[in-house]
């Protein structure tokens, strides 16, 4: 196969089908060409090597638990489509599960670096891996739900109590499965370190209250003076809510560097997510940009108001608006504010998994609550406050299950005496 022959064997690759002919042209005379014999394995479930494939030629296997007793085929893939994506999305570049050569295969090998390259080139590809990530899953969950549907028609009514206690296993199998896959996507949204700021203190924690929760933070680092913080919080919970997060969050990241208010990125977030997303899913998002100076420029959409105060633990108030949701109309309202930190004050910004977390008499904590127990807090490090105020929120509940997933950023200015 010669290169203009690969080249339009890349242009059938939905990920790679938008891009110009010429970097097709420079993906498949740089990527290095692998063949494969029938019968070999390409890739191990757990291996670590940060890699996918393009396969240009032959069929291969998707395969759970490989050689083992509970070995299950996921789908098989032609030429023309991608295999070993997952391992871009876990920290540590595992691989979710085993590829398989059914006949002899021909296929490009990208590294990490040869994707996030071509990120730097063409940022609009990480919709498209996002959306072909959703579309796989969905896939797969289809697949497997209609082959245990044509299963359980064979099935004979003296294997009744034998095939329901199957199904159950079998089921349970695909959920944990699909959710350890929906974690990592998760955790590979979460910042694996925070940037600091001079003059301040700064740390976050979440808290699930499921598997999968629909909350998440992140931080954008925009230059010495500056840095981005970002909270949102989906409206479900799960498989849904990471693959949706996932998605808001790449589009924040790259709209944030390229509009100067944080009202201006949150706006094209909405209007890209109304153009992508058709599951009728939102978010509520804060996204401000903590200047050196302690000056705060933050936009709600829809998310509860951030919580400051001052260097004697008194509430500092600050102007809003109503702020909708991303993610419902085309057209909509947010509440963009500034707000300054006093020196020796605190800024927190937080889901309403902290602050309408409920006891056994369905009281909610409230933000009066919250700010008296910060009182008591202001003297430790940042990320003390973050687990103390964990921990003040499950006494306050009890033995109530968590409800809601519990995610809070604190920011201390410095200077403050006590």
């Amino acid at each position: 196969m010669t290169p203009t022959e690969r080249a339009m064997m890349l242009a059938q690759v939905p990920l790679f089908a938008n891009l110009p002919p010429a970097e097709r042209i420079h993906l498949v005379t740089t990527l290095q060409r692998r063949v494969f014999e029938a019968g070999e394995l390409l890739l191990r479930e757990g291996d670590t090597d940060e890699n996918f494939y393009i396969l240009l030629e032959g069929e291969v296997d998707v395969i759970k638990a490989y050689g083992t007793p509970d070995e299950r085929q996921l789908a098989i893939r032609l030429p023309g489509t991608i295999f070993g994506e997952m391992s871009l999305f876990d920290p540590e570049g595992r691989h979710t599960a085993s590829v398989h050569a059914r006949t002899r295969v021909a296929t490009l090998e990208m590294t990490r670096g040869d994707f996030d390259a071509l990120l730097q080139r063409y940022p609009r590809l990480a919709y498209d891996m996002v959306r072909q990530m959703s579309r796989r899953l969905e896939d797969t969950e289809n697949a497997t739900i209609l082959d245990l549907r044509e299963k359980n028609a064979q099935l004979t009514q003296a294997y009744n109590d034998l095939k329901a206690a199957q199904e159950q296993l079998v089921v349970k199998e695909r959920l944990e499965q699909e959710l350890e896959i929906a974690r990592q996507i998760q955790e590979s949204i979460l910042p694996d370190s925070i940037p600091q700021l001079e003059g301040f203190d700064i740390a976050a924690l979440t808290i699930p209250a499921r598997a999968v929760g629909g909350d998440y933070y992140d931080f954008i680092s925009i230059d010495r003076r500056r840095l981005g913080l970002v909270v949102g919080d989906a409206c479900d919970k799960g498989i849904p809510a990471a693959l949706f997060i996932n998605l808001t969050n790449s589009l924040v990241h790259i709209e944030a560097p390229r509009t100067p208010s944080p009202e201006a990125t949150l706006q094209l977030v909405n209007h890209h997510l109304l153009e992508m997303s058709h599951s009728g899913m939102f978010v509520t998002l804060l996204y401000g940009i903590l200047d050196i100076s302690g000056r705060f420029d933050y936009c709600r959409a829809g998310h509860p108001h951030p919580l400051v105060l001052d260097e004697n633990m008194q509430v500092v108030q600050t102007s809003s608006n109503a702020g909708m949701a991303l993610g419902i109309m085309e057209q909509i309202e947010l509440d963009a504010q500034a707000v300054t930190i006093p020196p020796g004050g605190l800024l927190m910004l937080y889901s309403d998994g902290l602050s309408e977390a409920v006891d056994a008499n369905a009281e909610q904590f409230s933000m009066q609550r919250l700010a008296q127990e910060l009182t008591g807090l202001i003297n430790l490090p940042a990320a003390q406050i973050c687990s103390q105020l964990w921990k003040r929120v499950q006494e306050f509940v009890g033995d109530q299950p968590q409800s809601d997933d519990f995610t809070v950023i604190v920011i201390k200015r410095m200077g403050m005496v006590k």
